[in-house]
C-alpha cells in the first residue's frame, strides 16, 4: 500500500508539495448517473420542464464546479484547467441521465478531483432542478473512469467494474 501523502511526519494534514514534479499533459474522465421516473426524463428531453433547459444549466454548473474544486476539497491544488467538458445524455431504457466529465491540463498534478467534482455537481444540479416533480430521484455511480498522465501514467476503470455502454460511447479519441 502507498504511503499517505497528505500527512506530515507528525500526522498533521498538509498540501502535497508538487514543486519538483514535471509538467505533463493530464486528463481525467468521471461519470455519474441520475435515476428518475420516466415522466421526469420525458419532461427534460422534450424541453417541457418549467425551469428551462435542465441539461444546459447542469452542464454549466459542472464546468464551474471543476474550476472551483480547490475551494471545495481541502488540500486540493488550484489548477489552471485548459478544458472541461460535461456531457449529459438521457438513457430512457435505464430511466436516467448519464453524466460524463472530462478535464484536461498541462500541469504538475492530476485532474481526477476536478472531473469527479464536475460530474457530481452536474448531477446535483439536475436533481435540484427536478426535485419538485420527482422527489425519489437518486444519484448513483459517481466514479473515475480514466486518468492519463503523470507518474502513474494511464489508468482505466478495471474491466470487472465495467464501463457502462453510455460511458464507452462517450469516450473522446486519444
Amino acid at each position: 500500500m502507498t504511503e499517505l501523502t497528505h500527512l506530515d511526519a507528525q500526522g498533521h494534514a498538509n498540501m502535497v508539495d508538487v514543486t519538483t514534479k514535471d509538467i505533463t499533459q493530464r486528463e481525467a474522465r468521471a461519470e455519474a448517473w441520475v435515476r428518475m421516473l420516466p415522466e421526469t426524463l420525458q419532461l427534460i428531453t422534450e424541453g417541457k420542464h418549467k425551469k428551462g433547459d435542465v441539461f444546459a444549466v447542469a452542464r454549466i454548473a459542472g464546468i464551474q464546479a471543476a474550476k472551483k474544486t480547490s475551494e471545495l476539497i481541502p488540500l486540493c491544488h488550484p489548477l489552471m484547467l485548459t478544458s472541461v467538458k460535461v456531457e449529459l445524455k438521457a438513457v430512457p431504457e435505464r430511466n436516467g441521465v448519464h453524466i460524463t466529465a472530462l478535464c484536461k491540463l498541462a500541469g504538475q498534478t492530476g485532474v481526477e478531483m476536478e472531473a469527479l467534482t464536475a460530474a457530481s455537481v452536474a448531477a446535483l444540479t439536475l436533481y435540484d432542478m427536478c426535485k419538485a416533480v420527482d422527489k425519489g430521484m437518486t444519484i448513483e455511480q459517481v466514479r473515475l473512469l480514466e486518468k492519463v498522465g503523470g507518474k502513474s501514467g494511464h489508468w482505466v476503470v478495471p474491466a470487472e467494474q465495467g464501463l457502462t455502454q453510455a460511458s464507452a460511447t462517450q469516450q473522446e479519441p486519444k
